[in-house]
């Protein structure tokens, strides 16, 4: 199972305001993701990144049936819901904490708010739609408020096939999510330039 093991950056929780939470993806590091933030204007941010147990949060496909997942899926929301709990009690309110995930971290990153939707300060999903062999609306709880999230994907995707990441976005919009999606043409399983602009512009905005 997950244990809660995250690598922390940027400013101290202590002088912080705001905190980024960023998942990374199957076979991806901590370390990996962390490196994006040089990419975006979150100095002033302080920075959360947990790492997987042999470096991927669940065994199987996020399309495959949850339970075939399971005990890790559960570990995985559980591990992102204690770096939440762990950000609130440092003085960061929730419309303050802003979520970034890439590919299997990006699927991670858009379930967990799902099933925990309040006013984020923001949602940068990387490739990734929300998980099971279909979406399992039951499972999502609250609202967003008006949460920005992004969702950026090619089609076609070799894991995430363009169909899921426009389910996901309209249930995240009846939760009140302010949701912006792209879809790139053969961009491939990564992440480009326009991605990256668009999030500073539309979600780390006011940093």
């Amino acid at each position: 199972m997950h244990t809660k093991q995250v690598i922390q950056a940027g400013k101290q929780t202590g002088e912080a305001s705001k905190a980024l939470i960023m998942i990374h993806g199957r076979g991806g590091s901590a370390d990996d993701i962390l490196g994006l933030a040089t990419y975006l204007p979150v100095k002033d941010f302080a920075l959360f990144a947990p790492q997987a147990t042999n470096n991927t949060w669940y065994p199987y496909s996020f399309l495959a049936p949850p339970k075939e997942n399971e005990p890790w899926l559960s570990g995985a929301l559980a591990v992102i819901k204690e770096v939440v709990a762990d950000v609130q009690a440092s003085g960061i309110t929730t419309d303050n904490i802003y979520f970034l995930g890439f590919s299997q971290g990006a699927c991670l990153t858009l379930e967990f708010v799902a099933r925990n939707a309040t006013k984020y300060g923001g949602v940068a999903a990387f490739t990734g739609g929300l998980i099971g062999d279909t979406i399992y609306e039951q499972n999502y709880a609250g609202d967003f408020g008006g949460t920005p999230i992004f969702i950026g994907t090619s089609d076609p995707d070799p894991h995430v096939p363009v169909e899921r990441v426009h389910a996901s976005a309209e249930i995240l919009t009846r939760k009140h999510a302010q949701v912006t999606k792209k879809v790139y043409k053969n961009m491939g399983h990564t992440i480009n330039q326009d991605e990256i602009s668009t999030v500073n512009e539309l979600i780390f905005k006011e940093s």
